[in-house]
Parts: C-alpha cells; structure tokens; sequence
C-alpha cells in the first residue's frame, strides 16, 4: 500500500498506549530481543494522566519486616479483595526499576545524607526519560495513531489496526503478541490528562473474549477549579470551603471523602487556601505543585487570599480499580498473545477494592508494563516467523465502519452526552442506589443499538465513533458490576448495603457486548483469622 491509502508494519511485539505502562512495556519486550512497535493515540511523553503532573510511588527499602507491615495494612484496606504476594512484587520490581530509572538520568531529590528518594517522579520529566529510553531500545512509535481494533484467529491475537490522526491513513501492524496499555476510562470528563483515556483497550479486549474485572470499583472523583483541569487535590488540604452564603463549611462528622460531594450535591461549594498563611509557605506550594496554580493564574485569581468555585471531575476507572482481568504473573489474559499492563487491567491483585489512584497505580504501570513486555516478547519470540502467516480477521464490531449498511449515522455528541449523564452525576454515580443504578443502567442498555449506526469517514469521527463505543460499553460493565455486588465495601457502596458482607468478598467479572454477564470469581484469605467474619462490617 502507498503511504496515503496505508501502511503495513510487521512486529513481534504491539503495545498499544504511551502512558508509563505502554513505555514501560515497550521497553521490557525490546530488552528481550523482540522488534517492538508502539501505537499511542497521542505523543508519547505528554499524553495521558501522568504526563502532565507528579506521582507518587510505592518505594520502601529492602526490609522485610517494614514491607510485610505495609503489605498487611494495604491488604486489610483492600476490603481483603488484594493478594499480598502480588504487593510484595510490586514492591521489589519498582524499587528495581527506579535504580534504573535513576541510571538513565532521573534527578531525584535526595534527603540530608544524600540518599536519593525515590518516592516521587514529575511527569514531564519522567516521561520525557522514558520516550527517551524507548527510542534507544529500538522501539518504532507511531505517535498520533490510535488503535481502532484488534486482529485476530482461532489462537488469539496477532496486531492491531487503526488510523493516523495526521494524515488519515490506515495502519496495521502484525505481531504475536500484542501488550494492552490504553488506561482506563474517564468519559471526556476533562481531567488532567484524561481526555484520551475513553476505554478503548477494554472494548478491544472484550470483543476477542476477554472479561474484564472489579468494574464496580469506580466511584471515583477529584477536586478541581470549575473553571479549570487541574484536579491534583491535596492542596486542597491547605483551604477552608464556603457556601455560596459565605458561611463556613464542616465535615459534620461525615466521612472525608464524602465531605465534597455531599456538600456540592446540595449547592457550590468555594475554597480560599488561607490555611497557608506566610509568604514562606505559600512559595514551598508553589515550587511544589507548579501546575495546581496555573488555571488561577489564568484566570487572575490568588488562591490564597481569594474564594474561588469548585467541581468534582469524574476519574471513573482511571483512579478506580477496575480493568481487562489478568489470569497470570506476567499480565497475561485468557486470549492467547493478549496481555494488559497499567489502568488497562485490573488493579485488584494490588488494591482490591480501594482506589488505585496515586502511588499505587504508577507503581502498578511500571511493574505491570515491565511484566507484560518481558512475557509478551516471549511469548512472540516462541512463535517464530508466524506472523505473516496467519489468516488474521479484524475483531471490531461496535463504532466501526462496518456499520455503514445502518439506516442512521451516528450521533457521537449526542451519545456522548447521554452516556456523560448517566455517570458524572453525583446522585447516581457516587451516592449510589439500587434504584439509581437500574435505572441508569435500562437508560444505557437503550442507548448502546446506537454505537451500531453508520461512522464518518473522517479521521477524527472514526476515532470518536469508537470511543463513544467504548464509553458506552464500560458504563454498563460499571453499572452492571455494581449492582450485582449488593453490599458496600473500598469504593464501591449501595445505600441498600451499608455494610460489607463476608459471603461477597470474592472478584466480579464482566463479559460480553450485546448482552452483559456477570459471575463471582472466588478470593482466597491470605491470613489466618484476618478478617475474623464478625469483624467485617464496615468498608
């Protein structure tokens, strides 16, 4: 094919996103020998939720009596949905990769003796290294070039197709093995970074087979400005907040994290950060946490002497838990050649029903990158020259072109729209009700025939198609997910239920397009006595 009408590219190895998981797995299956090709719907280096702020890590020393307490209390916060071999891995597979990280030229800060602290990286920084060190493994990008579907046989999967957002032509690219790394799904809610994160590798995953796991785990929102993005909240702990009569807000002995959204569920809510009341402190913010203050900036406001409105923006399973279920250590899923590394795939190994957000999702990318990429090029390499071979079939089905006999064209934005309204709302997505949910759910049941209906030509309608697609799928595996777990426990809670129930504590898996099916998967206990069945009332 001319580069115009398309292009053909053979690999042994595809990862699909350019967040930290998809650079870490590039990376690792490149380390391994493997010819390793990269797609990200964006530029890797900025796209995505890490790029453009700071993160934490999960970054504790070699000891093992400091990590086993860590391991126990994360694994009691995990409503005992967690697995403690799995956190032990994380924690000894980022303490490796943040030695190297700081090997290819990370500046870490380091404490009075010198010694580096490895807890936190800067997203541009970091990310910037990593286009860096992919580059020089080998590894070809295809930066601006979204997948749209995967290909597939009878023995799994072997590449992906998709588009050039640029120019308008079609790639394809053929590979034994094939690393998801797409992030979760935050439904164009305009978060930092998060506009790019619609679901896609879900809905990939989903149409070879694949479930998906702990889909209920994602009620989750963050603070930001209302005129802003931002939504890099913990200084916010520096404010106090008003209503809009200018009388100040209690927590009232609620829950903390339930403090903002019930008092935005009943009227705006205004923040002022006077609780950094010296010149001193207010620089040590600003050096800090640069990017918090450009929206005010902006938008000519000191937020340190001046009210200024808030929102909750609606992160969904970016900093939720759920994802494309793994059945291995090395990421793998049940298709032969797929794997999931990052937000893509579920976290709850690691959190179990807590959030993910922060230090344990970026640790979780770069192991699970790391892992995926390194059993991916296996995997790949074990085949051999199959790739050319094989008689390959695109697996996409919904928000695809095939729909083109549909008497109607699609209505992205209108779809959008719809599908936004079923979750951004605080009284049905966070203050969640059986009732609430069916309902919601019977609305986006009635909407998905419609993903179905003819796509644009154009670049940009057929990238959108195929994410409304994918937003309108993962809004339902949520909804079905959360309903089928009628109790209250980490992040998820019905009003029903507001107690955890022992007989619930195992995974719920989700399949299927048209017709959604939900069955439990069974949790071993990690130690004895803990929980003791009395004692869990209260997620």
């Amino acid at each position: 094919m001319s580069r115009h009408d398309g292009w053909r590219l053979a690999a042994d190895v595809l990862v699909i996103g350019g967040g930290p998981a998809g650079a870490w797995a590039a990376w690792s299956a490149a380390s391994q020998g493997a010819k390793v090709v990269l797609a990200d719907k964006g530029y890797l280096g900025s796209s995505g939720a890490t790029a453009p702020g700071g993160t934490n890590l999960l970054y504790l020393p070699p000891d093992a009596e400091l990590r086993e307490a860590a391991v126990r209390k994360r694994y009691r916060e995990s409503g005992y949905l967690a697995e403690p071999d799995w956190i032990h891995r994380v924690l000894d597979q980022v303490y490796e990769n943040l030695q190297r990280v700081e090997s290819w030229g990370y500046p870490f800060r380091r404490d009075e003796n010198g010694t580096p602290m490895r807890d936190h990286l800067q997203g541009p920084e970091y990310m910037r290294l990593m286009r860096r060190a992919v580059g020089k493994a080998g590894v070809k990008i295809l930066d601006q070039s979204p997948a749209l579907e995967l290909l597939a046989d009878d023995h799994g999967v072997g590449g992906a197709r998709g588009i050039c957002r640029l120019d308008g032509s079609e790639w394809e690219v053929r590979a034994n093995a094939v690393v998801v790394a797409t992030g979760g799904c935050a439904f164009l809610s305009k978060g930092l970074g998060c506009n790019v994160l619609t679901g896609d590798g879900y809905l990939m995953a989903a149409e070879v087979g694949v479930e998906l796991s702990g889909m209920e785990f994602s009620r989750q929102y963050a603070p930001s400005a209302a005129f802003g993005t931002v939504t890099r909240g913990r200084l916010l702990n520096w404010a106090t907040y008003f209503a809009e009569d200018g009388s100040v807000l209690q927590a009232d002995g609620s829950r903390a994290g339930d403090f903002l959204p019930l008092m935005l569920s009943k009227g705006p809510v205004y923040a002022v950060l006077d609780k950094a009341d010296t010149e001193e402190k207010r620089s040590i913010l600003r050096r800090s946490h640069a990017i918090f203050f450009l929206p005010y900036d902006r938008a000519g406001i000191d937020p340190f002497t001046q009210k200024f409105p808030l929102t909750l923006r609606y992160e969904g399973t970016v900093r939720g838990t759920g994802g494309i279920r793994i059945v291995g250590e090395d990421c793998s899923t049940t298709v032969g050649g797929l794997y999931a590394a990052g937000d893509a795939a579920t976290r709850e190994r690691v959190t179990g029903a807590k959030s993910g957000g922060g230090a344990f999702n970026a640790s979780w990318a770069i192991c699970s990158g790391t892992w995926a990429g390194r059993a991916a090029a296996r995997y790949a390499l074990a085949l051999g020259g199959r790739t050319g071979t094989r008689a390959l079939r695109p697996a996409g089905r919904s928000g695809m072109p095939a729909g083109a006999d549909s008497p109607a064209e699609m209505d992205a934005k209108a779809l959008v729209e719809a599908i936004q309204q079923e979750v951004f709302p605080l009284s049905i997505n966070y203050f969640r009700s059986e009732a609430g949910l069916r309902k919601s759910l019977e609305r986006l049941n009635g909407l998905w025939p419609y993903v179905h209906g003819r796509v644009p030509a154009t670049a940009q309608g057929r990238v959108r198609a195929r994410e409304t697609a994918a937003m309108a799928a993962t809004a339902r595996w949520m909804y079905t997910a959360a309903l089928a777990r009628r109790e209250t426990r980490g992040m998820h809670t019905l009003a029903e239920y507001p107690s955890a129930d022992p007989a619930q504590r195992h995974r719920l898996l989700v399949s299927g397009l048209d017709r959604i099916g939900v069955r439990p998967d069974p949790v071993s206990l990690w130690y004895e006595g803990e929980p003791a069945l009395g004692q869990e009332v209260r997620a």
